[in-house]
């Protein structure tokens, strides 16, 4: 059974910082891609960044230049560095990875539980 954990949400003032961890977790033989998502109330859930296993990078255009992903392959866990946070970035962030559990088996998309992320003052 694979789970996928995520950790590092909270309660932050605009311009402030926080860093998400993701970390996978059970029978996993492989990881392609990981990324974070975020879905904030009435609105649909939404690409973030993303990340591949070779460490290419894309973002959403909202975020370029404020957030980093970042990944530790040996650890099977994905982070996002989030600085100079906007009210409008406050969401329930979800993390996602694209695994195999077996050599035969094809990449699947996982998610975690989500993390809420509120930047009020």
């Amino acid at each position: 059974q694979v789970q996928l954990v995520e950790s590092g949400g909270g309660l932050v003032q605009p311009g402030g910082s926080l860093r998400l961890s993701c970390a996978a977790s059970g029978s996993i033989f492989s990881i392609n891609a990981m990324g974070w998502y975020r879905q904030a109330p009435g609105k649909q859930r939404e690409l973030v960044a993303a990340i591949s296993s070779g460490g290419s990078t894309n973002y959403a255009d909202s975020v370029k230049g404020r957030f980093t992903i970042s990944r530790d392959n040996a650890k099977n866990t994905v982070y996002l560095q989030m600085n100079s946070l906007k009210p409008e970035d406050t969401a329930v962030y979800y993390c996602n990875a694209g695994l195999r559990v077996g050599v035969s088996d094809l990449y699947r998309a996982y998610w975690g539980q989500g993390t809420q992320v509120t930047v009020s003052s």
